[in-house]
């Protein structure tokens, strides 16, 4: 139908639009909306969206359906302020979105979406999420008048931290690497005051972190994790390490424990007691997948996974890509590093990595060169790679993924206040 015809003639009462740069991209997205509503629906250019919500007409809408693509990306700025105009004016937001990155879909649910939902549509995803939107709020209950405080304490500002996890898919791809220098250049980016960065190590065998970063390994870590149910700010707080009083560190524990000691309850509890206190949190994981490897894959906005020009690491990447499809989980969240990437006059290299690429159906979004022996000097001085060899090319590429990752983090905050 003519979503402008809709909204300008059709007598029945519109109760959602859609929002898109062009909503004829998104075919099916059509289809299922007539399905669901019928005539009571519209759509509407973005450009138009902000100048439409302050019209009266917009009163009766009940949700907007936010749809873009990567291309969009670079107007992601707009398309969250669209969100944050229509939560303000009570209208929930629907995000369906084809191939953009888990950090602009964060930014976008941080503004106020209410669902999210890929595109190509999975069969009868669209009518779920509308129910889940349709769905009225829990109540919530007020505490006794004798349990309210006489003075509430001021409210704290809300953070909520971008989750960053690394897991290499095979021996040596340089994970933990890629974690503790992401991580440095993150709690160093741009001008005081840095961000807050926490780095933990989930590698509970052979975590090196703490080696890394030259940082002791606490007796505390195993406390933390023996009773995350009664953990509080301060036992957490007791756990960490900090280098150089800019990056915060959970170490691997003293001693070799079994990956099974800790549950993914234990994953979620300690990960939500960091994410209202730091703007990124990086995760080094074991190569290992484990159960609560699905909890980390579920929380995290990014999913890095390095791998090398390599047999081995072509078929672990292909095993991990059918074992996440076949437990129906979040595969969309891998990006593939190519570590040891090869050189820009390597021409034999670069159509090995291509063709390593279409033959597993991915895309290699970063290149990392060879460190070289400056990596294992400055791993094994147990300090980060900016600091022993800034100018080094490898150092220069983790640095462009962090102020990557941290500019579009930024730039929808801005477009918050």
């Amino acid at each position: 139908m003519s979503g402008n015809a809709a909204l300008q003639q059709d007598p029945a009462p519109i109760v959602a639009c859609t929002i898109a740069r062009d909503v004829q991209d998104f075919d099916l997205l059509i289809e299922d909306m007539e399905t669901e509503l019928g005539e009571g629906w519209g759509d509407l250019p973005i450009d138009d969206a902000l100048a439409f919500l302050s019209q009266p007409e917009a009163e009766d809408l009940e949700f907007v359906v936010i749809a873009m693509d990567e291309t969009d990306e670079a107007n992601l700025p707009r398309y969250a302020e669209v969100v944050r105009e229509a939560t303000a004016r009570g209208i929930r937001s629907l995000v369906v979105a084809e191939e953009v990155s888990p950090i602009a879909l964060h930014q976008l649910l941080h503004m106020g979406a209410s669902e999210f939902v890929p595109y190509p549509l999975p069969e009868g995803a669209l009518h779920e999420a509308i129910e889940r939107l349709r769905a009225p709020e829990p109540a919530q209950i007020a505490p006794p008048a004798a349990a309210q405080p006489a003075a509430p304490a001021p409210a704290q500002p809300a953070r909520e931290a971008v989750i960053l996890a690394v897991q290499g898919l095979a021996g040596g791809v340089g994970a933990t690497t890629l974690a503790v220098n992401l991580a440095w250049e993150l709690a160093t980016i741009g001008k005081e005051p840095h961000p807050k960065v926490l780095i933990i190590d989930l590698d509970l065998q052979f975590g090196s972190v703490a080696t890394y970063l030259d940082l002791p390994r606490r007796e505390s870590t195993i406390e933390l994790w023996s009773d995350t149910e009664s953990m509080d700010e301060e036992s957490c707080r007791a756990a960490l390490v900090s280098h150089d009083d800019k990056l915060m560190v959970l170490t691997a524990p003293s001693d070799m424990l079994p990956l099974d000691f800790i549950t993914p309850e234990d994953v979620t509890r300690v990960i939500e007691m960091a994410r209202t206190k730091f703007d990124y949190i990086v995760i080094d994981m074991p190569k290992t997948v484990v159960s609560w490897t699905e909890t980390v894959l579920n929380t995290a906005h990014v999913f890095f996974a390095p791998i090398e020009l390599d047999m081995r690491s072509a078929q672990n990447a292909l095993r991990m890509i059918r074992a996440l499809k076949s437990e129906d989980l979040p595969h969309d969240k891998l990006r593939f590093v190519l570590n040891r990437a090869p050189k820009f006059t390597d021409l034999t290299g670069k159509g090995r990595a291509r063709k390593l690429a279409e033959s597993l159906g991915i895309s290699l979004e970063v290149h990392l060169p060879d460190g070289g022996k400056q990596i294992v000097q400055a791993c094994d001085h147990g300090i980060p790679l900016a600091k022993d060899a800034p100018k080094a090319p490898l150092r220069k590429e983790i640095q462009k993924l962090a102020k990557s990752v941290h500019e579009i983090n930024e730039s929808a905050e801005k477009a918050a206040r």
